[in-house]
């Protein structure tokens, strides 16, 4: 019974991810009209949009860091052997790049102009690199996920021109840019992957917190110190602009202005602050969720137990209603057919948590049932 909770807790807070991605998503496709930075620009972007944007930002580093964790839960089940997960999360990861270049790519568009290597791209880059480093003694793995995480914001210095040689590896590592700028398929990486290794690494490191070897108490106390750590040295940093974030805050008239110019963290690449919020807030939210259960639990239990088939599901889903929207209607707000207030998007997105959640859930029993080999990289 331990090991259910366990293992639906960290579902449950995938759900919830997945839930936020959706809205941010809509906002994508029926809010595009309304352009955000990275970071954004306070003085010319709406609270409501702002904290709409700033929601989605937990949806990566959190799913990421799950990523980890449930490595080391698969390389160490609990009452089995240990077993090796290089092999598994070699496939995965090469699934994953697989799917981002051609399947996902296509469904933000429908056709192939612009190749965008985004979040999957970088998940399945992290799982690849976790591969390769989940090996190591984990004390080694949790000092270089702390490193990478801790030490990438000190980097920004290294830059290289398009012409030079280390321009196409520092580019998928760290700074985002065109691969390729020019020619009838242009590349581009929309998430420099080095971050996202420190946080899978990190992940993995954590795994034992859902082992046998901690008790539910244990785990809970652990999950509130290792929060309060995130935000507690958020707060100095940020407070004092010291280091993990490129643009300081700064204080405004408005009261919340100057709360969206202080939470105005980069995510391409994800700077230390913005880490230090989003799995802050991950550790408190999965400490909140063990031993609640609750019937509308089971939505998001349900979501996150098969995150990939959602995740195309619905990317498909938007570009059949965006194209029949610009179908019926065609573009209301000038390239791009959008509604015209933000609590429509929440809206759609809500009308599509129910319309999307049957055949999530029909997919994740026949996932859980299945004995075939395939079914398991969803």
């Amino acid at each position: 019974m331990m090991a259910k909770k366990r293992i639906s807790s960290i579902d449950i807070l995938r759900g919830l991810v997945m839930m936020i991605m959706l809205v941010d998503h809509v906002r994508e496709r029926f809010f595009l009209h309304e352009q955000v930075l990275d970071p954004m620009d306070v003085s010319e972007t709406s609270s409501g949009l702002f904290f709409t944007r700033m929601a989605a930002h937990l949806c990566a580093p959190i799913f990421v860091f799950l990523t980890g964790l449930s490595a080391w839960l698969y390389a160490n089940p609990i009452g089995k052997p240990a077993r090796s997960a290089s092999q598994f999360l070699l496939k995965r990861g090469l699934f994953l790049v697989l799917l981002e270049v051609t399947v996902i790519n296509f469904s933000w568009f429908g056709r192939y102009e612009t190749l965008y290597l985004q979040v999957i791209w970088a998940i399945g880059l992290s799982m690849i690199s976790l591969a390769l480093l989940c090996k190591l003694p984990r004390w080694c793995i949790g000092l270089l996920g702390l490193a990478i995480v801790f030490g990438h914001n000190a980097l920004s210095f290294v830059s290289f021109t398009p012409d030079e040689s280390g321009y196409a590896l520092w580019t998928i590592l760290h700074d985002r840019g065109y691969l390729v700028s020019e020619g009838w398929l242009q590349v581009k990486v929309s998430y420099p992957v080095l971050p996202w290794i420190g946080v899978i690494l990190l992940g993995y490191f954590a795994g034992p917190l859902f082992g046998s070897g901690f008790s539910a108490t244990l785990r809970k106390q652990w999950l509130i110190a290792l929060g309060t750590a995130c935000l507690v040295l958020l707060i100095l940093l940020r407070g004092f602009n010291i280091y993990g974030e490129t643009l300081p805050w700064q204080e405004y008239d408005s009261v919340v202005v100057t709360v969206m110019s202080f939470f105005n963290f980069t995510k391409y690449p994800p700077s230390l602050d913005f880490l230090l919020l989003t799995l802050g807030i991950g550790f408190f939210t999965l400490h909140w969720f063990e031993n609640r259960p609750a019937k509308w639990m089971d939505v998001l239990k349900n979501y996150g137990a098969a995150p990939m088939f959602f995740y195309i599901l619905h990317l498909y889903v938007l570009l059949i209603a965006y194209q029949s929207c610009v179908g019926v209607f065609g573009t209301n707000k000038g390239a791009y057919f959008g509604v015209d207030s933000l609590w429509q998007v929440w809206a759609i997105a809500l009308a599509l948590i129910g319309i999307l959640y049957l055949p999530t859930k029909k997919f994740a029993a026949y996932k859980h049932s299945s004995k075939a080999k395939w079914i398991k990289y969803f």
